[in-house]
């Protein structure tokens, strides 16, 4: 049975920075197809970033060069490196994972079968 549990998040200022983690059990980080997802009262669910199995990675336009996704095969984990953060990033932030290895570039709109509890990202202005 996989399970994501999730931690970091909060609420920072803008410009500020957070990283967010997706502990894995029963699922191998390392060669797994997984994304951040986040959704936000109006927006629906926007796909943030992937990571594919080869360690290849996409992001929305909107937090290129601000997101990085990245794994830590040692802790079995997986991270969200949000800097410069903006108003605009508040959401409920998920991680997800499908269990099928992807040695293409993953799409942000994506399907995934497992999901973390979520967390909560506020940023102020």
């Amino acid at each position: 049975q996989v399970q994501l549990v999730q931690s970091g998040g909060g609420s920072v200022q803008s410009g500020g920075s957070l990283r967010l983690s997706c502990a894995a059990s029963g699922y191998i980080v390392s060669t797994g197809s997984m994304a951040w997802v986040r959704q936000s009262p109006g927006k629906g669910r926007e796909g943030v970033a992937t990571i594919n199995s080869v360690g290849e990675t996409v992001y929305e336009d909107s937090v290129l060069g601000r997101f990085t996704i990245s794994k830590d095969n040692a802790k079995n984990t997986l991270y969200l490196q949000m800097n410069s953060l903006k108003p605009e990033d508040t959401a409920m932030y998920y991680c997800a994972a499908r269990g099928w290895r992807s040695l293409s570039k993953i799409p942000l709109d994506a399907s995934f079968e497992d999901w973390g509890q979520g967390t909560q990202v506020t940023v102020s202005s």
